[in-house]
């Protein structure tokens, strides 16, 4: 019974790990040059972001080696702004665009960044299976070719890009 209990509570911490099959992290990542201020251009909407405008993260260094992560958006429902702190580590090493990122407690979610541009200024993201995807951009607006190539780069890839929304930002 012991062992059960262990592994079902093994499986529950780290359920949302992994990445789909399609999906293969950046390597030769930079995380000194990730760091700072990215904003939500388009995602796959969950219940955790539903009707957020002006959505941003924020990704700073941690004592412990990991990073912050401050995600903000603000909601027209309720006129306010919402924050979510959370942290992130890398899963293999720190040159591959692989993380686990955390908002409640020893719960981690998969953070894989499958498209990079050289100078950082945009970041295509999956999570643990193909209903998580974002984009970020280091600007409140991307060219159209990101876009097309963002759609492109995720249908190829299994995700449902219909259900995109597209973040208001200005």
């Amino acid at each position: 019974m012991k062992k059960l209990l262990l592994m079902l509570v093994t499986l529950t911490l780290t359920g949302c790990l992994g990445m789909p099959e399609t999906v293969q992290p950046v390597s030769n990542f930079d995380v000194q040059h990730y760091l700072g201020k990215w904003y939500e251009i388009a995602r796959l909407d969950h219940s955790f972001e539903e009707g957020l405008t002006h959505v941003t993260a924020d990704y700073t260094p941690r004592d412990d080696g990991g990073i912050a992560v401050l995600n903000r958006g603000f909601s027209a429902a309720d006129n306010q702004w919402e924050e979510a702190q959370g942290k992130a580590y890398f899963v293999n090493s720190d040159s591959e665009g692989y993380l686990k990122v955390s908002f409640f407690g020893p719960f981690y979610g998969s953070y894989v960044i499958f498209a990079l541009d050289d100078d950082y200024r945009y970041a295509f993201i999956s999570g643990p299976d193909t209903d998580y995807l974002w984009l970020l951009s280091r600007t409140p607006t991307v060219d159209q070719q990101v876009i097309e190539q963002f759609i492109h780069m995720a249908k190829a890839r299994g995700f449902d890009t219909d259900r995109l929304i597209f973040v208001d930002q200005q």
